[in-house]
């Protein structure tokens, strides 16, 4: 009984730090400031098929 209440235990602490790192990157201005540049990234990346050669 106490091996399964202490695997549970640590589980939901794990839950609990990968929460909160992930929010905590989301909301700093870092992460806000790569989210920016993976947008931008993303805009200016043309596709296989957007490379057309009839132009």
């Amino acid at each position: 009984m106490g091996i399964l209440l202490y695997i549970v235990s640590i589980f939901i602490f794990y839950l609990v730090i990968k929460a909160a790192v992930r929010d905590g990157i989301n909301s700093s201005r870092i992460g806000e400031r790569l989210e920016k540049e993976e947008e931008t990234r993303r805009a200016s990346k043309k596709g296989f098929l957007q490379d057309d050669l009839d132009n």
